[in-house]
């Protein structure tokens, strides 16, 4: 038995035993951490120009770190059982590396390719916005756990999330996936984040965090994301850099295993002005050397080679030096310091690298050192290569896990203002159970529960509204997943939502993704509610008084584009006159 077969050997004996039986091309194939895609029936997916098959990936390119795409929902069991598959593959492929599968975040219900899928099978939670919104570590480290446990069952290893960025900017597509604006609420929740994934130390049973986007990706140039040209900038008119750092700060003392660069280049500071994934003087200057971070660096995906996405032309995200070619590129990358490279497939280029002398291959060994290592610490080599897929079905989505879930999104809930429907009444909330309820924009048969459902304004007590925060529409495709643009609704968007408030007591729900100008609605909805993910049951437990209201706001609201477009975008609630600050809620119940 080779010596890094032997569990009993400390893992850094391992790892160098099995580094110095790697060829180059295998040292290369671990560098690359790319896009696979997963059949509904968890059957392994034939390829197409966006996504290699996985035999080409696999025993093509010897790459054996691999992030899901379930363009469809995978029940757990079937996702084990595709896991076992492609592991199978790499046991017979060169040393046997096995695979490291990863995800993007996909407890909640925003599915979005590029960055976030909906729950399927497991347990459905709020959105990290939602999270939040409980400002509760307690429950980030018992959500973080639960993800965990699941994620282990069906093979997922490591965990592209959290974000640690800062919800600064209030037009960013991503504030969704952020846990708030406020760096010292969200680096509590951060911390308790990665170790609900990792435990106190990444082992067997952890799952390794790839915390992102170092350092900090909130403060993007009028709230354009970095994934497209236009929006490449982030820029610090407040001076406020540091203030983004602490909460990679927090999970740096939490232990976390791993963490992505943004796409984004910084404007008008000290750094060059490149991409942070090129980025020596953030990446090896103060990721490596002020934070004496060691371990794994995975670019965000996509910055040496173009591509077709869902039909949409998609530049290599090079910015800053979109003149290089690809070799170049991954020779820059390199240098700044990460070790692999997010959604590309192409480990030719480093043998390429190697070969000319552009790149020595000691420099190749120290990243695919601390690649292999967290295969080592994670079992992978030893008994957590396979899962069973019978404990998949059983541990995902389980009925516990499940409450939980359903709980969280109850707390996740913020009443921002409750009126009386008549003078002299009491507020509107809590509703009275049995009432007559005209619904837009909520289940009924979820409704039906709670109260009478009618289509009548004219026999309705009261009326209950679900709207998703407004946005400018960018085109179709890829683009469309990202909410950008305005904050405020039109006037055609907010008519038949006036027309009912005008018409009888009418309580408004928004789904804040983003932070919206909610002022038009303040003055004529009986009552008004922000929710970050939450399910028709879960409002409705709230709205009826079955669950207390206790969510805070995690952003300010602010009252006018006018005031967001004056604002600092690397400024926490820097919005003049918001219409409710961060931290804003009415406790109900």
């Amino acid at each position: 038995m080779h010596p890094y077969r032997n569990a009993a050997l400390p893992i850094e004996d391992r790892v160098t035993d099995l580094l110095s039986r790697l060829t180059l091309a295998e040292k290369a194939g671990l560098m690359f951490h790319t896009m696979i895609a997963v059949e509904p029936d968890g059957t392994i997916a034939g390829g197409n120009e966006m996504i290699p098959s996985a035999s080409a990936l696999l025993q093509g390119k010897l790459i054996n770190h691999v992030n899901i795409l379930t363009f469809a929902p995978v029940p757990p069991e079937r996702l084990a059982t595709w896991h076992n598959r492609i592991q199978e593959i790499a046991a017979g492929t060169g040393h046997g590396i096995p695979v490291t599968v990863s995800t993007d975040p996909r407890h909640g219900v925003v599915d979005n390719p590029a960055t976030s899928a909906a729950a399927g099978g497991f347990s459905a939670w709020p959105e990290p916005i939602g999270l939040g919104a409980t400002r509760d570590p307690a429950l980030v480290r018992e959500f973080a756990d639960i993800v965990r446990q699941e994620y282990l069952a069906t093979g997922i290893r490591v965990a592209l999330h959290p974000m640690a960025d800062l919800a600064t900017e209030p037009r960013w597509a991503r504030t969704n996936g952020t846990l708030g604006s406020d760096a010292d609420v969200v680096s509590s929740l951060i911390s308790a984040y990665v170790l609900g994934l990792q435990g106190d130390t990444l082992g067997p049973s952890s799952v390794a965090a790839m915390v992102k986007h170092f350092p900090g990706a909130g403060p993007q140039k009028d709230g354009e994301d970095a994934h497209f040209p236009y929006g490449r900038e982030q820029v610090y008119p407040g001076g406020m850099w540091d203030y983004h750092l602490k909460p990679f700060e927090a999970a740096f003392r939490a232990g976390v295993a791993q963490v992505m660069p943004y796409y984004g280049m910084p404007v008008d500071t000290s750094y060059e002005e490149v991409g942070f994934g090129f980025n020596r003087e953030i990446l090896q200057g103060l990721l490596r050397e002020r934070y004496g971070f060691d371990g794994v660096v995975c670019t965000d995906w996509g910055l040496v080679t173009d591509a077709v996405i869902m039909g949409t032309d998609m530049p290599a995200r090079a910015w800053g030096v979109e003149h290089l070619d690809r070799h170049t590129r991954v020779e820059r990358i390199l240098a700044a310091g990460a070790d692999q490279l997010g959604g590309e497939h192409c480990p030719e280029l480093i043998i390429d690298l190697v070969t000319d002398g552009r790149v020595p291959e000691s420099r190749i060994d120290v990243s695919a050192r601390r690649i292999l290592r967290d295969k080592f610490r994670l079992g992978l080599f030893d008994d957590r290569r396979y899962v069973d897929p019978a404990v998949a079905a059983r541990v995902a989505g389980k009925p516990a896990f499940r409450a939980a879930g359903l709980t969280a999104q109850r707390r996740c809930v913020v009443v921002l203002t409750d009126r009386p429907a008549r003078p002299g009444a009491r507020p509107v909330l809590p509703l009275t159970e049995g009432i007559c309820v005209q619904l837009d924009g909520v289940d009924p048969v979820v409704a039906a529960g709670y109260a009478k459902v009618v289509d009548d304004p004219a026999l309705a007590d009261v009326a209950i509204v679900r709207r998703a925060a407004p946005y400018d529409p960018r085109g179709g495709g890829f683009e469309a997943f990202f909410h950008a643009g305005r904050l405020e609704w039109t006037a055609e968007e907010l008519a038949p939502v006036l027309d009912l408030t005008a018409a009888l007591p009418t309580v408004v729900d928004v789904w804040l993704d983003r932070p919206a100008v909610l002022t038009p609605l303040t003055g004529t909805a009986a009552a008004l509610t922000g929710s970050f993910g939450a399910s028709d049951e879960a409002l409705l437990d709230v709205l009826f008084g079955r669950s207390p209201a206790t969510g805070t706001l995690p952003f300010e609201l602010p009252s006018s584009m006018a005031a967001v477009a004056a604002s600092r975008e690397d400024v926490p609630n820097d919005t003049a006159d918001p219409l409710f600050p961060d931290g804003h809620g009415l406790r109900l119940g």
